[in-house]
């Protein structure tokens, strides 16, 4: 398993595996697939030194993904970062995303990183005992915010500070 930076022709399979969610109303509030073409300003915000995104590889094939997001536009908050992890449902279960909390972890002082957020609807346990078992905290809870396909969903925001 190798861990590394996404590059813009990694898009598609990012797409693939994003959307690859979306009917599972599980680990996104997005209500349709997405485009590789509406995914482009996306991915060119993202600067491997300070808000990476990394890809998961398994024998030579993408199987996962991960990005750091500014948690907030304001400059106060830059030395937190939201995470988004997904996974090809193929693969997962498999440990690929503590593989990647692990590297997460590992490598956010060299990001310049002091707090890691997730934001994850509380029905998504698999998810939450992922960020639980790397020691994050839940740190906020918004009950009733989503609202997939007519159901009310609640939010759990999860985080941790790196030492």
């Amino acid at each position: 398993m190798q861990i590394r930076d996404a590059v813009e022709t990694d898009l598609p399979t990012i797409v693939e595996i994003y959307n690859a969610a979306v009917p599972g109303r599980m680990a996104t509030a997005d209500l349709e697939p997405i485009s590789v073409e509406s995914r482009i300003p996306w991915y060119q915000e993202h600067k491997a030194q300070t808000r990476p995104v990394w890809v998961v590889e398994l024998d030579d094939q993408i199987v996962g993904w991960l990005s750091f997001q500014m948690f907030n536009g304001r400059p106060a908050y830059h030395r937190t970062a939201e995470l988004s992890i997904y996974i090809h449902p193929d693969y997962q279960g498999q440990g690929i995303g503590k593989n990647l909390l692990t590297e997460v972890i590992d490598r956010s002082p060299e990001l310049g990183l002091k707090a890691l957020v997730a934001l994850i609807f509380a029905h998504n346990q698999p998810s939450l005992k992922l960020f639980e078992t790397f020691e994050f905290k839940q740190w906020g809870y918004l009950p009733k915010v989503a609202d997939l396909d007519g159901i009310e969903r609640d939010l759990v925001i999860m985080g941790r500070h790196i030492d």
